[in-house]
C-alpha cells in the first residue's frame, strides 16, 4: 500500500506535467520545483517550523500547546496549488517567450534553483524559512476530525495516524485527488482554452495568426500544470510527514517527463499507465524482479533500465503507450500539405 500511495502521487503529477508538455507542447525540464514549492508550503503551515507562533485552525492529532502553524491539511493541499500556480506564473512570465531547446534549459535552471533555496534556507538574513539539509520534520498527519467521524459512523477517520491501516486511508485519498485531477485536466483538455494549447503545440506562428494569445495562453498552461504539482508536492509531504531538500533533486523531473513519454503525450489514461508503471518499477517493482531473477542489485542499474526503456518505446512505440488519437495521426500520417489540383493531376 506505501507502493500504491506513492503510485497515485505520480501519476498526479505526470497528469500535471502532461498539461503543459502534452497539451501546450512547452518541454519543462524543471518541474521539480512545483512539487517542491506545494510540499514546503505544506510543512510550514502543518508543523512546528515557525516554533515563535502558536496557530491552530482545522489540524487534528496536534496539542492546542504544540508550538507553530497547524492548518487542516485539506486546506493546505488547496493553498499549495494556488501558490505553485503562483510561482508557476512569476517562472512562465519571463521564459516562455523562449521556444524548444532555450525554454527546457531555463525550466532546468529554475528546478535546480529552487531545491538549492530549499537547501540553504536555513539562515535567509537570519531567518530560517526551510531548516537547510535537515528539512522539515514532522508534517501534522491529514484527519477529519471527530465531529465527522462521530457523524460517518467511523467511515471518515478522525486522525490518519491513528488508524492501523493508515496507508489504506493515504492511498484512497490520493486516489480521490488523482480522480479531480483526471476530471480537470479533460475538462481543460476539451476547453476552448485546451484548444488554443493544442494549436499552439501544432503550430504556433499558425495559432498566432489566428489570434490565439501566446504569452497568456502558455502562461495558463504553465500556471495549471505547476497547480497539480504542488497539489500533489503536498500530499506527499503529509505522506513522508517530513520533506527534504534531496527529495527535489533533477532526476524527478525527468523522471516524471519520463512517464508523460512512456504513456503517452497528451493522453491522460496514457500518462496515468506511464506514471504508475515508471513508479512500481521505481518503488519495489525492479527488486522483486531481481530477486525472482537471482539478481539482488537490480535497483542499483535503475536509471540504465528506464533509458532502455525509453529507447525501446521510441523505436516500437514512438507515441507512447496510449497515445492520443490527435498524436496518433500526426505519427501515422504525418503533418503535410495537400498537393494543388494541377499538381495532383
Amino acid at each position: 500500500m506505501d507502493t500504491a500511495v506513492i503510485m497515485t502521487v505520480y501519476a498526479m503529477m505526470a497528469v500535471g506535467l502532461n498539461i503543459v508538455v502534452g497539451y501546450a507542447g512547452l518541454l519543462d525540464l524543471g518541474y521539480v520545483a512545483f512539487y517542491a514549492v506545494g510540499a514546503y508550503t505544506a510543512a510550514w503551515f502543518a508543523s512546528v517550523q515557525f516554533a515563535k507562533r502558536n496557530v491552530h485552525f482545522g489540524d487534528v492529532g496536534v496539542g492546542a500547546t504544540v508550538p507553530g502553524i497547524h492548518i487542516s491539511i485539506w486546506i493546505l493541499l488547496l493553498l499549495a496549488g494556488i501558490v505553485t500556480a503562483f510561482i508557476g506564473v512569476v517562472i512562465g512570465l519571463p521564459t516562455l517567450r523562449l521556444r524548444g531547446d532555450y525554454l527546457a534549459i531555463v525550466t532546468l535552471g529554475f528546478g535546480e534553483i529552487l531545491p538549492q533555496v530549499a537547501r540553504n534556507g536555513d539562515n535567509l538574513a537570519g531567518f530560517n524559512l526551510t531548516n537547510g539539509p535537515n528539512g522539515i520534520t514532522p508534517v501534522d498527519p491529514p484527519g477529519f476530525g471527530k465531529t465527522l467521524h462521530n457523524a460517518t459512523g467511523g467511515f471518515l477517520p478522525d486522525n490518519y495516524l491513528a488508524i492501523a491501516n493508515r496507508n489504506n486511508a493515504y492511498f484512497w485519498t490520493g486516489l480521490v485527488l488523482l480522480a479531480i485531477t483526471v476530471f480537470a485536466s479533460l475538462r481543460l483538455r476539451d476547453s476552448r482554452l485546451g484548444r488554443a494549447w493544442i494549436a499552439i503545440r501544432e503550430d504556433e506562428i499558425a495559432a498566432a495568426a489566428m489570434g490565439i494569445p501566446l504569452m497568456q495562453t502558455k502562461t495558463l498552461a504553465y500556471a495549471s500544470g505547476a497547480f497539480f504539482g504542488g497539489v500533489a508536492g503536498a500530499f506527499f509531504a503529509s505522506f513522508k510527514s517530513s520533506t527534504f531538500p534531496n527529495d527535489f533533486s533533477f532526476n524527478i523531473s525527468a523522471f516524471i517527463l519520463s512517464m508523460v513519454i512512456l504513456g503517452g503525450m497528451g493522453n491522460v489514461w496514457g500518462v496515468i499507465v506511464g506514471g504508475a508503471v515508471l513508479a512500481y518499477l521505481n518503488q519495489e517493482g525492479l527488486a522483486n524482479i531481481g530477486a525472482k531473477l537471482g539478481i539482488q542489485d537490480v535497483p542499483l542499474y535503475a536509471s540504465g533500465i528506464f533509458g532502455a526503456i525509453l529507447v525501446i518505446m521510441m523505436l516500437v512505440r514512438p507515441a507512447g503507450l496510449l497515445p492520443s488519437a490527435r498524436r496518433r495521426a500526426e505519427f501515422e500520417e504525418g503533418v503535410h500539405d495537400q498537393p494543388l489540383y494541377d499538381a495532383a493531376a
